[in-house]
């Protein structure tokens, strides 16, 4: 009897995936394609709507129906959704009143995980950080592979190095925290080599391996390591910076952008300095816009010139 429920709910989990023929799945079950209709009869007392198509390209598919099957995932698909349901209560996932329901989802989850993959999804979580969301452009997706983030929040919960190659070059560091914002990870490490502290965006690390190395922890750059991260991905972490002056006080403007946006600077007390970036030109002069305050752009002389045809252009809109 065990065997043939093991059986039934490997049935279940192969019609879950995608359609097959009746011959395929007997073959992958490893049973008579009169057992596997009896299977198939077995899901559908239950409550399964298994349909049925004859012909050359007949075979079986999961139909919708009133009642839903178990998910059965296997080990990478197991920690991924339980990361994703992690993530997504850590950020609120911008959907109100849902907080509580990925709580209990996530609890069930971690319940019926092997002790194994109790252990990856654990460091995962325990090492992981959400920054803020934000408004406006969206910059492009850099994923990372689920493995990479596996290894490094593995050395970080084991306080070992890691080594990797970044832009080029072998680097050595000692990692700290992941941090999870806009759809991109990023790594606060420090750097052996450089003997600074760095957000390294993950998805730029090659080669990622823990060292055997182990590391006893410094004083951190900044207790909030979210608010490093930001502040490290306006200054240097964009394919595209710029240096604007605005014409207001930097605690005004400081309450008009996210962190992440910029840097401001007090120049005196009615002026500052914003260094900020983007993956593109185009999102900064968006963003420049919605900071609803006179400025002067001092660079790149690229941005400048964007600038300046996105004002003909309006200037033009409006004398037709």
């Amino acid at each position: 009897m065990a065997e043939t429920t093991t059986r039934v709910l490997r049935l279940l989990s192969l019609l879950q995936d995608r359609s097959h023929t009746g011959r395929e799945l007997a073959g992958r079950l490893g049973v008579t394609e009169r057992t596997l209709r009896s299977d198939v009869r077995r899901l559908r007392e239950l409550g399964y709507p298994v349909r049925a198509t004859r012909g050359a390209v007949g075979g079986y598919r999961l139909g919708q129906g009133a009642k839903m099957p178990p998910l059965l995932l296997d080990d990478d698909e197991a920690v991924a959704v339980a990361l994703a349901v992690g993530l997504a209560e850590d950020g609120s996932a911008g959907i109100a009143g849902i907080g509580a329901d990925l709580t209990r989802a996530l609890a069930k989850l971690q319940q019926i995980l092997p002790k194994r993959l109790q252990r990856k999804v654990a460091a995962l979580r325990s090492a992981t950080s959400v920054g803020p969301a934000t408004t406006g452009s969206r910059e492009p997706d850099s994923p990372v592979p689920a493995a990479t983030l596996t290894v490094v929040a593995g050395a970080i919960r084991d306080g070992a190095t890691l080594s990797a190659t970044h832009a080029g070059t072998e680097t050595e560091v000692e990692p700290y925290r992941l941090i999870s914002w806009r759809r991109r990870w990023f790594l606060v490490a420090y750097d052996i080599g450089t003997h600074a502290w760095r957000a390294l965006p993950v998805a730029d690390l090659t080669g990622v391996r823990a060292a055997s190395r182990r590391f006893a922890p410094r004083s951190l750059p900044d207790d909030d390591l979210v608010a490093f991260v930001l502040r490290e991905v306006a200054r240097t972490g964009w394919k595209v910076h710029a240096r604007v002056t605005v014409l207001a006080p930097a605690e005004t403007v400081i309450a008009r952008i996210n962190p992440a946006v910029g840097v401001v600077e007090a120049v005196d007390s009615r002026t500052s300095v914003l260094v900020t970036g983007a993956d593109t030109l185009e999102t900064i002069a968006v963003y420049l816009s919605m900071l609803m305050m006179d400025f002067r752009v001092d660079g790149p002389p690229e941005l400048v010139a964007h600038v300046r045809t996105l004002a003909r252009r309006y200037t033009e809109a409006l004398d037709g």
